[in-house]
């Protein structure tokens, strides 16, 4: 079976039983494009016809019906309403911030899949507190990325996408048009455009090496959101991971003088 067919087969089951069955055909789709398991796969269900391409659409009621996501406190600012059901909301530059976008979703519920980004791995996702058992990862998904996404938006709530994921521009359309159908978030972690809202990380920084000692304890970022119906940029300083107490920047160690630290051998 390929992995758009388990991928469509995960979307159409998940509708009926969510919680139950939307790991089932990931897990399956994670193996089978070689993404590593942290779950035993189940038995198959007996498969669901879905449309992938551009099959008839659900409902637009469900965006309205469900909440949008929550987002961590310190995100509130550039993120007032959480990720917003039917939304495209690019995130770049880092993947400590994308990890705790997903860490918050799945601690609420969501279900949620990683497409096209290799070097995203399933132990950055549990330090970063990612609920794995909500979380299916299809790094290479090959010329069928575009099919894959499709399936996952139809049945999960938040499904990345990374630039190995080999999309066109009218993929790119149809995916953003499928999301606000299905009522799931698309995430890309590259430029997208027509997205909605864009977060960036320009500057970043991680704290806790001395000269020549230590070892890396927090990330300190300044992520600047963009997009439609925002008046001007919009900036917040964050230490990832939240609540982690960035230690004091160590001294720099004063340059030696000309000549200090010699001495003639020989």
């Amino acid at each position: 079976m390929t992995a758009v067919a388990e991928a469509r087969e995960v979307a159409a089951q998940a509708r009926a039983e969510r919680a139950a069955l939307a790991w089932e055909a990931l897990a399956r789709a994670e193996l089978r494009t070689g993404a590593r398991s942290v779950r035993a796969v189940p038995a198959a269900a007996p498969p669901v016809a879905s449309a992938v391409e551009d099959g008839p659409a659900r409902p637009a009621l469900i965006t309205a019906e469900r909440p949008p996501m929550a987002v961590p406190p310190a995100l509130s600012p550039l993120l007032p309403e959480g990720l917003r059901r039917g939304g495209t909301t690019v995130v770049q530059g880092s993947t400590s911030l994308l990890l705790t976008l997903l860490a918050s979703a799945c601690a609420h519920g969501a279900w949620a899949a990683v497409v096209g980004r290799p070097d995203l791995g399933v132990l950055a996702a549990s330090q970063a507190g990612v609920d794995l058992g909500r979380l299916a990862m299809v790094p290479s998904p090959g010329a069928d990325a575009a099919a894959v996404v499709a399936a996952l938006l139809d049945g999960l709530d938040v499904v990345v996408v990374g630039p190995v994921a080999r999309l066109t521009d009218a993929d790119r359309r149809r995916l953003a048009a499928r999301a606000r159908d299905r009522g799931a978030v698309l995430v890309p972690t590259y430029a997208w455009p027509g997205a909605g809202t864009t977060l960036v990380v320009e500057t970043g920084r991680w704290t806790g090496i001395g000269t020549g000692d230590g070892w890396l304890r927090a990330h300190r970022l300044r992520v600047v959101r963009t997009g439609r119906g925002v008046g001007g940029e919009q900036a917040v300083d964050l230490v990832l991971p939240l609540g982690a107490q960035a230690p004091d920047e160590p001294m720099a160690a004063a340059a030696p003088a000309p000549g200090e630290g010699l001495r003639l051998v020989g």
